[in-house]
């Protein structure tokens, strides 16, 4: 039963990094007429590859060897990452904000207070999130577990 959790949960990955990649394409089309071009291309490029890890992810995930909460922790934490990555990069270049916490791609652009909240709390606990990712991924791959 685990394992076909497990199978579910690697194709949602992988329809998910798709989606992802393809929001990233179409971001690139929008950058010209983004407040910040340069925040643009920097959330296009984090939603291509970001896309790509998912899809990388959802082919390991059958593999690794985690319990059912750990899996879903993950999960979620993988998803809320990749995706936060490129919404608050996205709404740096339409706000003209986010030079603090992303000095070269900001361009010295600074947002209203509320904006430049938004944009340190994506930033922090997406980073915080994809750590944890990592680790969880690292650890459950300890042992790789016959699927066949």
């Amino acid at each position: 039963m685990k394992i076909d959790a497990q199978l579910d949960g690697g194709r949602k990955l992988i329809r998910l990094g798709i989606l992802l990649f393809l929001l990233g394409l179409l971001t690139g089309f929008i950058i010209p007429i983004l407040q910040n071009p340069r925040m643009g291309l920097s959330s296009h490029l984090e939603a291509t590859m970001n896309g790509m890890l998912l899809i990388i992810f959802g082919l390991i995930w059958p593999k690794l060897f985690l319990t059912e909460k750990l899996l879903k922790w993950c999960f979620s934490l993988v998803i809320f990452g990749t995706f936060t990555n490129w919404i608050t990069t996205l709404l740096s270049a339409i706000w003209g904000a986010g030079s603090e916490m992303m000095p070269i791609a900001g361009g010295g652009l600074q947002g209203n207070f509320w904006q430049e909240v938004i944009i340190k709390f994506g930033l922090i606990s997406l980073s915080i999130s994809m750590l944890i990712v990592c680790v969880i991924l690292l650890w459950g791959t300890r042992q790789v577990i016959n699927t066949n």
